[in-house]
């Protein structure tokens, strides 16, 4: 009989504190669910999908709709990956029960195992409440995309003492809160390291630290699929873009010198078969 595969847990998540790396992707559809649904620990629903393949310039253009429909389509290509999925700019900054509403229905309405939400200090209480709720929640602090437009840009986060100082209150904020584990984005270095050290769950790194309980980064600027500029933390380890345009444009000369469909994409008779 073959064996049955486990879902990854996010009680299986804190439980990786200070052991082997967690490794986390995005992923947004249910192709790339299911191609690296074995190779990673924790998929993703980030709501850089908004910019990623809809095309918005910042992260708060995803609704909350955009991610529901977006972890429906990863859960049903992934089987072994813990699933989260983030909650969007808009959906949980109001109140506690405004944030439980909209992670339920999260959670209800496409069966992760997680939901995620940016901030620290500011959202301690909307993350005790989902958790209290039932609901396990991943935190977010340093870079906040959701944040961009109130920080006058993409900010690296921990460069002076005073910062460095409300880095640590959030991560502190968050743990207390009930959170299973923390992803540090856009953080000097030996900051990552140090909140790392002084948190008892998991942290997440994104142009943080190596120092950090695990890593993430987006899926198309891994493998090369980012059209814009590509972050300085990001090392591609493939170059689809060049892939994709070199298909598109053979397929384009074949196309007009009318070679494609050849004979072997035609049907010819009534034992062909699609």
């Amino acid at each position: 009989m073959a064996t049955a595969v486990v879902r990854i847990s996010a009680e299986m998540i804190r439980a990786r504190k200070g052991g082997v790396p967690i490794v986390s992707l995005t992923a947004y559809t249910y192709p790339i669910a299911r191609l690296l649904d074995d190779h990673v620990d924790l998929l993703l629903v980030g709501d850089s999908v908004a910019m990623v393949l809809h095309g918005h310039k910042t992260t708060l253009g995803a609704s909350l709709e955009m991610m529901i429909a977006h972890g429906q389509a990863v859960m049903r290509g992934s089987a072994r990956a813990c699933v989260v999925v983030d909650m969007p700019a808009g959906s949980y900054e109001t109140s506690a029960a405004q944030a439980v509403a909209s992670a339920r229905r999260i959670v209800e309405e496409t069966g992760c195992q997680a939901v995620k939400l940016e901030g620290g200090v500011d959202v301690a209480g909307q993350i005790a409440a989902i958790v209290a709720a039932g609901i396990p929640v991943m935190g977010h602090i340093g870079l906040q995309p959701q944040s961009v437009e109130k920080d006058g840009g993409y900010k690296i986060k921990g460069r002076t003492p005073e910062n460095v100082a409300a880095l640590l209150r959030d991560a502190d904020a968050v743990e207390k809160a009930g959170a299973f584990s923390l992803v540090i984005e856009g953080t000097i270095e030996t900051v990552a390291a140090e909140l790392t050290r002084r948190v008892a769950i998991p942290t997440i790194g994104i142009g943080a630290s190596s120092d950090c309980d695990g890593q993430i980064l987006v899926i198309d600027d891994m493998v090369g699929l980012t059209v814009d500029r590509v972050p300085k933390f990001v090392k591609e380890y493939a170059d689809l873009r060049s892939v994709v345009t070199e298909a598109a444009a053979r397929y384009a000369a074949e196309v007009r010198s009318r070679t494609f469909p050849g004979p072997g994409h035609v049907f010819s008779n009534d034992k062909d078969k699609a």
